[in-house]
């Protein structure tokens, strides 16, 4: 077995959380004790030492420390079997062990190792028929792969058994990006990192009490000593079966999935469990309150500011305790992401306006049954109900009517925000139920123009025309956006079928993809010039990313005020790659690139009704490459779309497109290497759609409010 250190560095992203590694090491040493206890009834408790030494980085400046941490426990060591595991990135060497509380893992953890730290090193005492035996990994640096056979093996039956790994030389990069909210020593501090550890695992060492036995985790931090030399250079913490608290109260709430695409009920629902801790101020030195939705008993996504607003409130006991609130659920364990700071295939909401997200269950709808449940058990202080209602009033002009027509109820600790928000979503359904009858714009729809100046105009005017009746709380606006989308969904099918009046009466050339391009945006514009266009068709998040370019020269966008976002040549390079293509076509960019500061790009190519768009399936890895390449590193992550009506499908297969369960389009995930040298560039997701697809996709995200408007814009 190979454990490909530079291939996991490239596929699983740096984690967020600055206590990853320790978090890391110590849950392999609870699931390594686990399974040495399985084999042996007998074993007394768990015992983990956790060594963190500080050395000077820097002569001259004090505060600049390096980092080593050594992880040793009492587990089951590195037998062959958990080498193997420990070679493995997605490993399913835990998955199959018949043992209460084992931690279920992808080995995605140890590539944390090597984000952190140059240097690993390995020493491991296991248990076999044929006696004791050691086996360990040298400190190398740099490594870029461990084999099973660059482990040394000896047999050596007074050795304790169990494991030590240390990692050292912490990179510069994780420094940089990581570790910048405080100085080293006082992040790795003794009595901080136990903090840290308790609140982590406190779900798990309380459930695992009876597994664990008396177990003892001691912290040791070492640091070089300050020119005061009274100053204790050492500092030591335990953490031990008598300091867990006892879980206070549990509650379980039910969370119903909705269809991804609708918002409608499916009649299924998800449990999570909420446990409350309150832990006694005097003896529990913690630094806040905590609230957190979990994955396999360890926070993940910390939510205590939703409930807890101030720092003051975080950070000081309410009644004399500090209250830890822990939700888990069998969907946060398997959307948890490879580096355990978030949640993956959750969207904020119901239908989500990303067509990637297919996800059932929401942040919204989980926060809506946990938020009852989070205020029973900790409340903001000095709230007061009469106050509320007052700043509802005053601030966001609700009055109590309001209030009891929609049945909106104030909860506990809630906020005039808060209750704000929540009346306005209802009375956005009321209005929508209660909408007039729409009148008929089918005859103008298709006498639209998107090459007109004013064609976005005329489609907004013609929107709030038939909108005119609807009962109002300022709400009309949302009424406005649903006919006026929908009709551009008419406008783009119509333009699809080649039966937009600019089309039919047309007796030159034809200009179809021309006229299909300026319904998602004007052409040869930029958002410096356009605030409003309809990108919204291919995903509602692009239309807030930082800038879109219609066929416009690349060299052009900034980056920032005084840095351009691509190298000078970027638009002469593309059109040495189009050079072979039609003359018409011979210095032209991608239709459409959309691209955000936080280094993702958006490439939407259009064909014309009729040509097939199985001869240009590589475009948009090249147009990816070349952004990527001339980017200097700024774009690494890219969507690409590729829209027109006509495919060879047999010359699809066997290419690497994978079609749809649902619809015609394809797509196919890839990863973006520099021609010249092999360098890794980014990766590129790429999909083949079919217009009827882009249609159909915004027909479905705008459905439900079109059925209660009873908006019905189609030709007969």
């Amino acid at each position: 077995m190979t454990l490909d250190i530079r291939g996991g560095l490239k596929n699983t992203k740096i984690s967020s959380n600055e206590y990853v590694v320790i978090e890391e090491l110590i849950s392999n040493s609870i699931d390594s004790y686990l399974i040495r206890r399985h084999q042996n009834p007998s074993i007394t408790g768990l015992k983990i030492s956790l060594l963190i030494e500080l050395s000077r980085r820097d002569l001259v400046d004090d505060n600049q420390f390096n980092l080593s941490i050594s992880c040793t426990d009492n587990g089951a060591g590195l037998g062959d079997d958990q080498t193997n595991a420990f070679l493995t990135k997605d490993t399913s060497y835990k998955d199959d062990l018949p043992i209460a509380g084992i931690g279920m893992c992808k080995g995605a953890g140890r590539i944390q190792f090597f984000h952190h730290f140059d240097t690993i090193e390995v020493r491991s005492a296991y248990q076999t028929d044929q006696g004791v035996f050691v086996r360990t990994l040298p400190p190398v640096d740099g490594r870029k792969k461990i084999e099973f056979r660059d482990f040394i093996v000896s047999k050596d039956d007074t050795a304790d058994i169990g494991a030590t790994i240390t990692l050292s030389n912490l990179k510069a990069r994780a420094l940089a990006d990581i570790f910048q909210s405080a100085p080293l020593d006082q992040v790795f501090s003794a009595a901080t990192v136990r903090r840290h550890i308790l609140v982590a695992f406190l779900q798990r060492l309380v459930g695992l009490r009876a597994e664990l036995g008396d177990f003892e985790i001691s912290f040791q931090t070492t640091r070089p000593k300050d020119k005061d030399e009274n100053l204790d250079n050492v500092a030591k913490e335990t953490l031990r079966a008598a300091d867990l608290p006892k879980v206070s109260d549990e509650r379980t709430v039910q969370v119903e999935e909705q269809d991804p695409l609708t918002g409608e009920p499916l009649g299924k629902h998800q449990e999570f469990k909420l446990s409350h801790y309150k832990l006694d101020a005097n003896s529990y030195h913690l630094p806040r309150s905590s609230i957190s939705l979990c994955a396999k008993s360890s926070p993940v996504k910390d939510i205590t500011t939703l409930y807890l607003r101030t720092k003051a409130e975080q950070s000081n006991p309410v009644d004399g305790f500090h209250h830890i609130i822990l939700i888990e659920s069998d969907l946060l364990d398997r959307c948890v992401n490879e580096q355990r700071d978030g949640f993956d295939g959750i969207p904020k909401e119901i239908p989500s306006d990303h067509m990637l997200e297919r996800g059932t269950i929401s942040y919204e709808a989980i926060y809506e049954k946990i938020d009852p449940v989070v205020r029973e058990f900790i409340a903001s202080s000095g709230w007061s109900k009469e106050e509320v209602l007052k700043d509802v009033s005053e601030k966001f002009g609700l009055s109590a009517q309001m209030l009891t027509q929609t049945e909106t109820r104030v909860r506990y600790g809630e906020d005039a925000r808060a209750v704000a928000e929540r009346v306005v979503r209802k009375y956005q359904k009321l209005i929508l139920a209660d909408t007039a009858k729409i009148f008929d714009l089918k005859e103008e729809i298709s006498q639209a123009d998107p090459y007109s100046e004013d064609f976005r105009k005329k489609i907004n005017d013609l929107s709030w025309k038939y909108t005119a009746s609807l009962k109002t709380f300022d709400m009309a606006n949302l009424s406005q956006l649903i006919v006026r989308r929908a009709a551009i969904v008419e406008i783009l099918e119509l333009a699809c079928k080649k039966k937009l009046g600019v089309q039919t009466n047309n007796d030159g050339r034809r200009q179809d993809e021309s006229i299909v391009h300026s319904i998602f945006f004007p052409m040869r514009r930029d958002s410096h010039e356009v605030a409003d266009h309809d990108i919204w068709l291919l995903s509602e998040e692009y239309q807030y990313f930082d800038y879109i370019s219609s066929d416009k020269p690349l060299s052009q966008i900034k980056w920032s005020e005084d840095q351009h976002l691509f190298d000078d040549d970027v638009d002469t390079e593309f059109a040495k790659i189009l050079s072979q293509r039609a003359e018409d076509h011979g210095a032209k960019r991608p239709d459409i690139a959309i691209f955000s500061k936080e280094g993702s790009a958006i490439i939407i190519e259009f064909k014309a009704p009729g040509v097939s768009m199985d001869d240009h399936t590589n475009d948009l890895g090249t147009y990816a490459t070349l952004l990527a390449a001339k980017s200097n590193g700024r774009l690494n992550r890219f969507y690409g779309y590729l829209i027109g009506d006509t495919i060879d499908r047999i010359r699809m297969a066997g290419s690497g497109w994978t079609r749809f369960p649902m619809g015609k389009g394809y797509y196919r995930p890839t990863r973006l290497q520099d021609p010249e040298n092999g360098r890794d560039l980014g990766a590129l997701y790429a999909e083949i759609l079919f217009f009827e697809d882009i249609v159909d996709r915004a027909r479905k995200r705008i459905g439900v409010y079109k059925d209660k408007l009873q908006v019905d814009l189609t030709q007969n």
